[in-house]
């Protein structure tokens, strides 16, 4: 069956053929079934404040004053931002005892606002810092693609994707600093978004970079992630019109983005590029030399290393062996910087951001693989670092180049032979969002038509 999308879901509690306790209870008893992924996707459930925030919007839309359409619809928030009244463990133990949130993080509150009801704390990578998805301290939950072999969900929003996947809510908040909304939802099948970081205020979330941070949606549907980026950002939810393919102008980029995919990725691109171009889209296969500057600037572990260095010194000090060894290896890299390394970052960043600006401005957008081969199994990288460290950087790859110039991406994920989970990025300059996802909604309809 196909997964119902936020638009579908308002219009069923709309004419009462549902009920926002309806929605919450079969998410929760996804959640609570012991053959399922729940115990993984999440950190914890509130079952007893998430039926009575459902039992809330019922009341409130029976009395005609719901908050908006999609007041009631289950949300997963990811255990990287504040809830009043819960201790946010940013999918660690270090935090476990420190006090509880006394208020609400930006995104949060925006979502509480507009009526969604949250289901629970989505699993997630230690501080975020890894585009695989494991987490040693509270399990690993599997993507849906061949789920008894155990394969990586993504990460590091790694519950946020399985969680909508498997139904166990119908829209995940999530962040993405190098992918980590992106190649989730690419790794479990589903659609997730990048957004222009400046649009959507961090407050009341635990920073990985506050250079490349950005919170975004992971959904079902292009629309479903567009709905919850205007709820984000404090915009208007208006109709998304979706762009006509024919005639748009696409950028395939060979720089970097193009190298050493799986022969089932590169497969699944080609139709998906064939497809477009038989939609009458003009489909540019070219370079972008500034994509081959990101690995030199990130050299000494770049943004990530050092800004996350500086919020985790004193932690790890104290508490070091209560981290993921393979998370504190990488933010101690950012004790290997000096400042003037760090300022040199900053200047090598702000002259990428405009040179690849001017170089895609020709373009509607850039499309490209959204990682370079499909998620690989859980075992092997618990116990091997090396796999693991080359594994990380290849899901990472393509995503970060996004991050890197500033810029807004989506992950949709598109039609293979055996269906394996593939995602198509396609990719704007910042501030672009709302053409992207036009452009976005008009591409998914050629995969779903």
């Amino acid at each position: 069956m196909t997964a119902p999308t936020l638009a579908s879901l308002a219009a069923d509690l709309a004419a009462g053929r549902t009920t926002s306790r309806a929605l919450v209870e079969a998410c929760l008893a996804r959640i609570e079934d012991p053959a399922g992924e729940g115990k993984r996707a999440f950190v914890s459930v509130n079952r007893e404040k998430a039926l009575l925030a459902a039992d809330a919007q019922d009341a409130l839309r029976k009395a005609g004053a719901a908050p908006s359409p999609y007041a009631g619809i289950p949300v997963a928030i990811k255990d990287l931002f504040d809830i009043s009244g819960e201790v946010t463990t940013a999918g660690s133990k270090v935090l476990a005892d420190q006090p509880a949130a006394t208020a609400d993080g930006t995104a949060v509150a925006r979502l509480k606002a507009a009526g969604f009801v949250i289901i629970g704390r989505s699993n997630m990578v230690e501080f975020a810092y890894s585009g695989l998805g494991l987490n040693p301290h509270y399990g690993t939950p599997k993507s849906p693609w061949k789920r008894e072999e155990g394969h990586v969900p993504g990460g590091s929003t790694s519950g946020g994707a399985v969680a909508v996947a498997d139904g166990m809510a119908h829209v995940a908040l999530g962040t993405d600093t190098g992918g980590s909304c992106r190649i989730p939802a690419a790794f479990c099948g589903i659609t997730g978004y990048k957004p222009t970081a400046r649009r959507v205020p961090q407050d009341g979330c635990v920073p990985l970079s506050q250079s490349l941070d950005s919170i975004g949606p992971l959904a079902n549907s292009v629309e479903c992630c567009a709905i919850v980026d205007a709820i984000l950002a404090a915009e208007p939810v208006s109709p998304l019109v979706p762009a006509d393919v024919a005639g748009l102008r696409f950028l395939v980029p060979t720089t970097v983005a193009m190298d050493g995919l799986d022969p089932e990725v590169q497969a699944a691109f080609a139709s998906a590029v064939k497809t477009l171009e038989a939609a009458g889209a003009q489909v540019t296969i070219g370079p972008v030399p500034e994509f081959a500057e990101i690995a030199v600037i990130n050299a000494k572990g770049g943004f990530t290393a050092s800004e996350s260095y500086a919020w985790h010194r004193k932690l790890l000090a104290e508490k070091e062996a209560g981290y993921d060894p393979r998370v504190s290896v990488r933010i101690k890299r950012g004790h290997e910087q000096e400042a003037a390394d760090y300022l040199d970052a900053l200047a090598a960043r702000r002259s990428l951001i405009a040179r690849a600006a001017a170089r895609i401005a020709p373009y509607d957008a850039l499309l490209m693989p959204t990682t370079a081969g499909l998620p690989p199994a859980i075992a092997p990288l618990e116990t091997d670092d090396a796999a693991f460290a080359t594994a990380n950087l290849r899901a990472l790859r393509n995503p970060t180049l996004i991050n890197m110039i500033d810029g807004c991406a989506i992950s949709l994920p598109i039609p293979t032979e055996d269906g394996a989970p593939v995602g198509l990025m396609l990719a704007a300059a910042g501030g672009m969002d709302a053409r992207l996802f036009a452009i976005a909604a008009g591409v998914e309809a050629q995969f779903r038509g």
